[in-house]
């Protein structure tokens, strides 16, 4: 079932269920509609929030890691946010660990799974090319372990987007940022619970770097996923949500 997206000064985001919020963050190339299988499972005992990040809009003096941390601050400030889950996929993760480290007191636990902030091979190894569909087809399935799952739709998509001039020169901006903005130094001082949830077959960030992020964040869990790349939650939403319910249990 699509999910409903709301529009508010500014803001497009989906709001779904009741009780303590559980914010989802997209990735780069991200669509609301990745976190559909999250939706379904949680929205009977937390309030999800997905706020589209604006990627594609943002001014270009502001297409990077700080400005979409900003923006998420602003999201949260509108909707009066308070002792937040944050879960965040590749870009996504990224932002919600700047945002994280930024605002403390806000975040009680937080996921990552495929998230940027240490190495990402971005885009397989280049940025965006436009005007070649195979291209862009190649590329997105380098983003599953099964190709399948990168269906004619979620290419279309991506294809559409990467013609635009304005919105592919705020991708690549944001992508160089992300690669630039390494989080080394500042993962240890991240103290909220922290679940790792890593596709075993991550082509992007590959395992290795789920296993820094667990050295550098004390206690964090770290999970993988076998025939599973670089969103874990769109590949193998069952297993997903099962480590996740595990963890927001267990933590609570």
């Amino acid at each position: 079932m699509p999910l409903n997206v709301k529009e508010k000064e500014g803001f497009k985001f989906v709001d779904e269920g009741q009780g303590q919020v559980l914010m989802l963050l997209h990735g780069l190339f991200g669509a609301l509609s990745n976190w559909e299988g999250v939706v379904h499972r949680f929205s009977g005992k937390f309030r999800v929030l997905i706020p589209m990040l604006p990627i594609y809009e943002m001014p270009i003096k502001d297409a990077g890691l700080e400005g979409l941390r900003k923006f998420v601050e602003e999201f949260v400030d509108f909707m009066k946010l308070n002792d937040m889950i944050i879960m965040g996929n590749s870009l996504g993760g990224h932002v919600g660990l700047l945002y994280t480290l930024h605002n403390p007191s806000k975040v009680s636990k937080l996921v990552l799974t495929g998230s940027s902030g240490l190495f990402e091979n971005a885009m397989g190894g280049s940025y965006p090319r436009r005007g070649s569909y195979d291209y862009i087809k190649e590329r997105v399935a380098y983003t599953f372990y099964d190709p399948q799952v990168a269906s004619k739709e979620l290419v279309d998509e991506v294809f559409e987007t990467t013609k635009s001039i304005p919105k592919a020169m705020r991708i690549v901006a944001i992508a160089k940022s992300a690669q630039r903005n390494n989080l080394a130094n500042d993962l240890p001082k991240i103290s909220v619970p922290t679940l790792l949830i890593w596709g075993l077959n991550d082509t992007i960030t590959p395992p290795i770097v789920a296993h820094d992020f667990n050295r550098l964040i004390a206690g964090s869990e770290l999970k993988f996923i076998d025939k599973c790349c670089h969103a874990p939650m769109m590949e193998h939403p069952e297993k997903f949500n099962e480590l996740m319910e595990d963890f927001l249990v267990s933590k609570n």
